[in-house]
């Protein structure tokens, strides 16, 4: 198994800095790397995230916009993807895209699903039916070890 993830560092809407794996330390956590601009992130896999997170209360889901040249999210931006004008669950900035080169993201929508011990237990990439049904099982999976 991975050895456990130091840091995951991103800006909050507010642009103050946060690491997100003190913030969230002991949480199983499903994190969506995406940006505004892609389609099938805003189409399918941030209301899938919302999905997620209800179906399966004790999975932290985090959003996280990644920052490339021209494609940059604001508070105001990331907030008007969604009908409400509300987040349904926290999101945050990757500036420069590091967090995204981090995982070597292979593009947008990138799922990461981080066990209770911080480790990376499955890197999705996607958004379509394959990627999602590999994002069910890994969540299955991950929450099935937790019972043994």
């Amino acid at each position: 198994m991975h050895t456990p993830i130091q840091t995951i560092r991103v800006k909050d809407l507010d642009g103050v800095s946060v690491d997100l794996m003190q913030k969230y330390k002991d949480q199983i956590l499903l994190i969506i790397i995406y940006n505004n601009d892609c389609l099938g992130c805003t189409g399918r896999a941030i209301p899938l995230a919302y999905e997620l997170q209800q179906t399966y209360p004790t999975i932290q889901v985090l959003g996280i916009h990644a920052d490339f040249n021209n494609r940059e999210g604001t508070k105001a931006s990331i907030k008007a993807v969604f009908t409400s004008g509300d987040v349904p669950f926290p999101i945050y900035i990757d500036e420069h895209h590091q967090v995204y080169d981090q995982f070597n993201a292979e593009g947008t929508p990138q799922w990461l699903l981080i066990s209770e011990e911080g480790k990376l237990f499955r890197s999705i990439f996607g958004s379509q039916d394959n990627a999602q049904n590999r994002l069910y099982y890994a969540i299955e999976n991950l929450i099935e070890t937790r019972k043994d």
